[in-house]
């Protein structure tokens, strides 16, 4: 009877992992290297809802949620790489202030939103400004970094593809 238990325990234990195809809610703080807390999901008191395996979030925290069970708490680091990739130079960009509204208050660090030519929102942060021009990067402001994260799972469905 005992062993028929410890199968049968195995069994449910192997379902409940997290499988591609599912879809689940995580609370995760996210940290720089340096321990500057860039988002936190507890804070806005609701998890993250995504389906694993459609490339709804970065590469690396998809993986690492690949395996956990509804409860489990994981922590990992992930590389530029498998966050938001390196920072890409062609996307840093000098554009007249003229762009901007009148009295505008250019502030470096700051996020601005910017349309493209379909009028689609592209964000991006001021870097540095001069008397006729300013420079934005309109890379992810976590590009090129090291990202940190803690994950809860606290729930998911049981459909998988």
């Amino acid at each position: 009877m005992g062993l028929w238990m410890s199968q049968l325990t195995l069994k449910r234990e192997i379902l409940m992992k997290i499988k591609k195809g599912q879809t689940i809610g995580v609370h995760y703080v996210g940290t720089l290297d340096d321990g500057t807390e860039f988002d936190n999901s507890k804070i806005r008191g609701n998890p993250l809802i995504f389906k694993v395996g459609e490339r709804q979030v970065i590469s690396g925290f998809e993986n690492a949620v690949i395996g956990m069970k509804v409860g489990e708490t994981k922590k990992v680091s992930l590389t530029a790489d498998e966050a938001y990739g390196s920072a890409n130079a062609a996307l840093v960009r000098e554009i007249p202030k003229t762009t901007f509204p009148e009295g505008f208050n250019f502030v470096p660090g700051a996020l601005v939103e910017m349309r493209g030519p379909d009028g689609q929102p592209l964000p991006a942060t001021i870097k540095s400004f001069g008397e006729d021009s300013v420079t934005l990067d309109f890379n992810h402001p976590l590009s090129g970094k090291n990202l940190n994260f803690e994950i809860e799972v606290v729930e998911t469905d049981t459909t998988t593809e």
